[in-house]
C-alpha cells in the first residue's frame, strides 16, 4: 500500500450515503426537502426549515467557486506528507451558493493532491466538478479550475 492510498476516507452514515453513491457514478447530487424544497448540506433526516422528514436528491452542475482555502504546513498526517504543501479548499456551489464543500483543487480527478501551483489559487474562481476513486469503493469530489 502507497502512502497515497492511506489518505483518509470519508465515513458515509445512512443520510449522507446516497451523497457517495451519486458520486460513485459521476453526479453531484445535494440533499433537498421534498416538502419545501430547500437544499441542505451536510445531509440530515430532518428539514431546519420545515421539519419535514422527506427529501431528495437533486444533481447539480457542478460548477463552483472557490470561497475559501488553506495550505496545511505542516500535514498532520503522515499520509500526506509526501504531498506538502497541497491545498485544501472551500466550494461555493454556483446552482446553490448557500451550499459550501470541502476538497481538494487538482489538475486532473487522478492528479496528487500537490499538482496545482499555489499561485494559481484564487477566492471566487470559477471550478468544476471531478471524480476520484480511491480505496473501499468510495468515489470522492475533487476540483477542477475551469480557467487553467
Amino acid at each position: 500500500m502507497t502512502a497515497y492510498e492511506e489518505l483518509l476516507l470519508p465515513v458515509v452514515d445512512d443520510d449522507g450515503a446516497p451523497f457517495w453513491q451519486y458520486a460513485r457514478r459521476g453526479e453531484l447530487r445535494v440533499q433537498a426537502c421534498a416538502a419545501c424544497g430547500v437544499l441542505r448540506f451536510p445531509p440530515r433526516p430532518c428539514c431546519p426549515h420545515c421539519q419535514s422528514f422527506d427529501s431528495e436528491w437533486r444533481r447539480m452542475s457542478g460548477r463552483g467557486r472557490i470561497w475559501s482555502y488553506v495550505f496545511p504546513h505542516p500535514p498532520l498526517l503522515p499520509a500526506y506528507a509526501a504531498q506538502a504543501p497541497y491545498n485544501a479548499i472551500v466550494v461555493e456551489l454556483l446552482d446553490a451558493p448557500q451550499i459550501r464543500l470541502v476538497g481538494n483543487l487538482v489538475t486532473s480527478a487522478d492528479a496528487p493532491l500537490d499538482s496545482v501551483e499555489p499561485s494559481k489559487l484564487r477566492i471566487g474562481a470559477g471550478v468544476k466538478v471531478a471524480f476520484h476513486a480511491m480505496a473501499d469503493g468510495v468515489t470522492v469530489p475533487r476540483w477542477l479550475l475551469e480557467r487553467p
